[in-house]
């Protein structure tokens, strides 16, 4: 009778209970853009909130943060709380690259985030204003030496992958251009479209509809695979340079000290967003290449990305502005 009692007297207690310890999520959720609105990282971020707001039954907003090679936006991420309401998407531009070139960020760019997923690749496009009479990676090459910084490269800004592509197409076909740093890979491509420049390596997703619609000219993919949705354009790798190999990774991220059960939580709202066929063809029609690797997967693949990158800053003597 005693612990029957006992029992009783305790039910009233069990919706307090309950109250304190909701399930996640129970409010709305914000994936934080560290770069501007127009970009690559902007499209894939919003397409991912969409569907993951469906797969988490709360709303999920995006908020572009840009600025400093995304390290601002990283920035404010650090100072959240850990409980998996503000979130990140990051890019290897930031994650791997930002720390050797940033002075003085202001968070631990190896303790500050727990990985959530690797989503997805996008290969790199080298592009060329129309007006400039190169058909191909040869062709600029030479027209490259022959004019010594008489051409000009946009970037996402000093430190991001477009620029690291850029170091690499130089060293490794011993040209000079002169560079010219944006805030972000949608202004970049902007300034590519607008003749401000002459060269960019824009992300797939930003360049196959203005290399359709003949607004600008390919002469080569990054990745060491041609994309699909562009089979006609060949690898810079195939066209002289045989080990050039870059890309832009997209990756989910949470603050570090996020409890591992709504990380986990993340993760399958992630791996089931990725599944669906919608989301999915949305992205590779934009041409990227879908993973959806796990957490556990992320922190050697970051270790090993900030070890290429630091190599080639070290090489090429690049300095933040």
């Amino acid at each position: 009778m005693m612990l029957a009692r006992r029992a009783l007297l305790a039910l009233p207690f069990l919706p307090a209970i309950a109250r304190a310890q909701p399930s996640y999520p129970d409010h709305a959720v914000t994936i934080v853009n560290p770069w501007p609105a127009g970009g690559s990282s902007d499209s894939v971020t919003r397409i991912l909130a969409q569907r993951l707001s469906v797969e988490l039954g709360q709303p999920v907003v995006v908020e572009n943060r840009p600025g400093a090679t995304g390290t601002l936006g990283q920035a404010y991420v650090a100072r959240a709380r850990p409980d998996g309401y503000t979130l990140l998407l990051g890019t290897n531009s930031t994650y791997g690259i930002a720390p050797h070139l940033v002075p003085n960020i202001p968070y631990d760019s190896e303790r500050a985030f727990t990985g959530i997923s690797l989503i997805a690749k996008s290969p790199q496009i080298l592009c060329v204003h129309p007006s400039v009479p190169a058909r191909n990676l040869a062709e600029l090459l030479a027209l490259a030496r022959a004019q010594p910084d008489k051409l000009s490269f946009a970037t996402s800004g000093v430190g991001g992958t477009s620029h690291m592509a850029t170091e690499m197409l130089l060293a490794m076909g011993g040209i000079s251009m002169l560079h010219v740093p944006y805030r972000g890979g949608g202004p970049a491509a902007q300034a590519l479209l607008a003749g401000e420049v002459q060269v960019t390596f824009v992300d797939a997703i930003t360049a196959l509809p203005f290399i359709a619609a003949g607004q600008v000219r390919a002469l080569g993919v990054s990745t060491k695979q041609r994309t699909p949705l562009a089979p006609d354009v060949p690898t810079l790798a195939e066209s002289g340079l045989p080990e050039f190999e870059s890309s832009t990774d997209f990756a989910f991220m949470a603050v570090a000290g996020t409890p591992d059960a709504v990380v986990r939580r993340l993760y399958a709202a992630t791996t089931a967003a990725l599944a669906n066929a919608e989301l999915r063809s949305k992205l590779e029609a934009a041409g990227l290449l879908v993973l959806g690797e796990p957490p556990e997967a992320f922190e050697a693949y970051a270790r090993a990305e900030a070890a290429k990158w630091g190599r080639i800053i070290r090489e090429r003597n690049i300095r933040a502005p």
